[in-house]
């Protein structure tokens, strides 16, 4: 009686305790790298609307940008599309592949910024 107690408290104190990490990680959003045959590391994670406030961003262009024929057209946005829709994983003329063009978004500006994480494992958390 004792041994099955021990057990079912032990199988709550679990479920608690997955609930509590899966409920802290609700507004976690990880960028889409399935596209990638054999990702090296973790999708990058970061919470869209806090990075964005913390940032001061009101405009999506600045992370959701259109180029046709090599020029920003400033006032479309692609935040209604996955990346991989314009890029590919390799680079195609003047046109990043995806990996880099994550890169030189994100960890570009971080770096213009100067704040940020610019080191891998502090965006390809495991």
């Amino acid at each position: 009686m004792i041994k099955r107690a021990v057990i079912l408290f032990g199988a709550l104190l679990l479920s608690a305790a997955l609930l509590v990490t899966a409920y802290s990680q609700e507004d976690m959003t990880a960028v889409d790298n399935t596209v990638f045959p054999q990702p090296e590391r973790p999708p990058a994670l970061f919470e869209h609307d806090d990075h964005n406030d913390a940032a001061g961003f009101e405009d999506c262009q600045a992370c959701h940008h259109i180029y046709e024929d090599g020029v920003l057209l400033e006032d479309e946005s692609s935040e209604d599309q996955m990346c991989s829709e314009c890029h590919d994983l390799e680079p195609a003329g003047t046109m990043p592949g995806l990996m880099k063009a994550f890169h030189l978004n994100c960890k570009g500006c971080h770096q213009e910024m100067k704040k940020g994480p610019v080191m891998c494992g502090e965006c390809h958390r495991r």
